[in-house]
């Protein structure tokens, strides 16, 4: 008789569990990342494979990496406010094309403008990889030492930037 009791306990536990996912939001997935040292990488420049963009370029400053990709339907949704964002130059914006042709995204960028200080390749997603990323568009805020300070998973929307990006950005500046 006891026995009965076990399916119908296990189908409460696993009915609390869903009744919890269900109430959060799924693009604040936390990132391991978050207070860490952002991964080394070094990467060719867009439009100017020759030259190599790292970490240590990097450091000194506040600055925000934008993934996106030509390829990518919410990087359009995204893109016009990150190129408005970028006309009042608060914080270098660096754009990571994941796993996508030069071609591609310099023609991308040409169409739609480019908010970017540099936009680099990232031809096989292994920079995409070091640093979590797990869908386009996402971005992440890494501070003048190096330590990524935010995640933002899928596209910023006005609200995300005046009351999570740019606050976080202000305080990080001082």
């Amino acid at each position: 008789m006891k026995k009965a009791y076990i399916p119908l306990g296990i189908f409460a536990v696993l009915l609390i569990f869903l009744a919890i996912g269900l109430t959060r939001d799924p693009r604040e997935i936390p990132s391991p990342l978050i207070g860490k040292p952002a991964p080394d990488f070094s990467a060719p420049v867009l439009d100017n494979p020759a030259l190599q963009l790292t970490k240590q370029d990097m450091l000194g400053k506040v600055w925000l990496l934008n993934t996106w990709a030509s390829w990518c339907v919410a990087c359009r949704e995204e893109h016009p406010l990150l190129v408005e964002f970028a006309k009042d130059k608060i914080i270098p914006i660096i754009g990571l094309d994941y796993k996508d042709k030069d071609q591609d995204g310099q023609r991308w960028l040409a169409r739609y403008g480019n908010p970017y200080d540099v936009a680099i390749a990232d031809r096989d997603g292994r920079i995409g990889i070091n640093f979590g990323v797990y869908g386009v568009p996402e971005s992440f805020l890494i501070d003048k030492a190096g330590i990524i300070r935010y995640k933002q998973i899928g596209p910023f929307t006005p609200e995300a930037l005046q009351n999570k990006l740019l606050p976080l950005i202000r305080e990080l500046q001082k």
